[in-house]
């Protein structure tokens, strides 16, 4: 077999993928998925776009200061004021900052959003990079909008920027707009009309609006590119982004026909995925590739014949090649502390001595409704017990009373800035009611966009896990509750969106 070429994984779940709606983090938040990732041991993290807001600015500062391996990138426009912005976050990572600039190169872009003609594109491209450059050495370029770019045009800005310094040329496909046999001709292009192309390392990073991502990625090494953009799970703008598990392990398990190799260890494919949806109260759809739950599931008798006698005969990856335990039964009621945490560990989690204590209650609590107790639902206990705001608002308990012939009246008592508040409200149903009476004694004017509930494991004894959305202004928060009691899910959903959104809030005020 020929020597493989390694491609380099610069992962934006915490930039792009933060940026799609229901995704935003908090710092503590992203310095948790940081952590995942120096795990995965991917090689570029792209912590946020620093000049966006105080919070983003601080989230890649903290990052840069604490994440010790990978690159660490920030995203700016071209202008002065956002490089200077983005170093000001990146110098602490020193040599391993990486400056990522750009600046869109199609027709389309220039006419309507910049206003520009392609002269004044070139030389505020070559400028941006100076720029940079005078800050580090490790500075990447981006052509906004490069598939709908005239390839003329595209060779000319890249040929520019590598030349002013640039030792990254990214070459996105921001709207998702190609396809395959076009992607791989755009980069084979490039590679044989910039004259100093092999003086930077091509970059690609693609959307999913046609769901060819992957498809478009894939094609971009084989024409020569050296790096791939991607995030967990794919999540992203819109329809998202390249799934970086996807990329990972079709390039792993088609080593026959893709000579290429990532550095990523695969093993924390799984704890990654789940612990941002943890984070962000999104899942992933069942049939996801690699890490939906259905991934390595068998239903058809054929199929299972087959994976009895011989797993490879209907899968192409083992199970724990992504870090997925064949034995899903983890703890019970009688386990204890030590294998409590080496379990949460193994998932990814790393608690401190009081969350860790909080968080142990919660487990024995819910190892005594349950017989067993899964990942899934480990997960959900750390994401309703340790990753939560400060509480404003806190819930004591719950009444409520039902049934066909009775209206719903919910009697919810709550602990305000710790006092004791209480109120009954009648709803159209049991959850209703509750939430309800819960904004009733907030005195929330938030607004409830959505609300999710489904079951975290299977049986009729599985934690009932709701993810909410909520809406004030112009501030959006994710909400997230599990119990083995829907109602009490739902209320704990709800409280946890209320005091995420007041600390947003709060947060706000004090910048200002």
């Amino acid at each position: 077999m020929a020597e493989l070429k390694t491609i380099k994984i610069f992962d934006t779940t915490l930039r792009d993928g933060e940026q799609s709606p229901g995704n935003s983090m908090n710092i503590e938040e992203k310095l948790r998925v940081a952590k995942q990732l120096l795990k995965l041991n991917v090689d570029v993290i792209e912590a946020g776009f620093p000049i966006a807001s105080e919070g983003d600015f601080e989230a890649v500062k903290r990052v840069a200061q604490t994440i010790k391996g990978p690159e660490i990138a920030g995203l700016c426009r071209s202008s002065d004021k956002d490089i200077d912005r983005a170093w000001e976050a990146l110098k602490y990572a020193g040599e391993k900052g990486r400056i990522h600039t750009f600046l869109a190169t199609s027709e389309i872009h220039m006419k309507y959003k910049l206003k520009m003609t392609r002269e004044q594109v070139l030389e505020n491209a070559v400028k941006a990079v100076k720029r940079a450059k005078s800050y580090t050495p490790n500075v990447e370029f981006s052509c906004e909008d490069a598939v709908r770019t005239d390839l003329a045009f595209l060779a000319q800005v890249v040929e520019a920027v590598i030349g002013a310094g640039a030792t990254t040329v990214n070459i996105p496909d921001t709207v998702g707009y190609t396809i395959p046999f076009e992607y791989f001709n755009i980069i084979r292009h490039l590679k044989e009309n910039v004259s100093n192309i092999e003086k930077a390392v091509i970059s690609v990073h693609c959307h999913n609006d046609l769901g060819l991502s992957v498809a478009n990625s894939i094609a971009a090494v084989q024409a020569g590119a050296g790096q791939v953009e991607c995030t967990i799970n794919g999540i992203g703008e819109r329809a998202g982004n390249c799934s970086l598990e996807e990329f990972v392990m079709a390039v792993k398990t088609r080593h026959d026909i893709l000579p290429f190799r990532t550095n990523v260890a695969h093993e924390q494919i799984v704890p990654a995925s789940r612990l941002l949806s943890t984070i962000t109260g999104i899942g992933v759809q069942p049939n996801k590739a690699i890490v939906g739950a259905n991934a390595f599931a068998h239903e058809s008798g054929i199929h299972q014949h087959g994976v009895l006698m011989e797993k490879s005969t209907y899968e192409i990856m083992t199970p724990e090649s992504i870090g997925l335990k064949t034995n899903v039964l983890v703890l019970g009621k009688h386990s204890g502390r030590h294998a409590f945490k080496k379990r949460l560990a193994e998932l990814g989690y790393e608690l401190s001595d009081e969350d860790l204590n909080r968080a142990f209650e919660r487990f024995k609590a819910l190892a005594d409704l349950k017989k067993e107790v899964f990942d899934e639902d480990l997960d959900a206990l750390v994401a309703d017990e340790v990753m939560r705001p400060a509480e404003k608002f806190r819930l004591s308990h719950i009444t409520v009373t039902c049934g066909s012939f009775a209206v719903a009246t919910s009697t919810v008592q709550m602990e305000i800035d710790g006092t004791a508040v209480r109120t009954a409200e009648l709803g159209d149903g049991p959850v209703d009611a509750t939430l309800k009476a819960i904004k009733k004694l907030t005195k929330t004017k938030a607004k409830l966009q959505q609300y999710n509930v489904g079951s975290i494991t299977g049986g009729t004894d599985a934690q009932g896990e709701v993810t909410v959305r909520v809406t004030d202004g112009n501030e959006t928060v994710v909400g997230r509750g599990s119990s083995t009691d829907i109602i009490e899910a739902s209320a704990k959903a709800y409280i946890n969106a209320l005091n995420r959104l007041h600390a947003k809030i709060e947060r706000i005020h004090e910048s200002l």
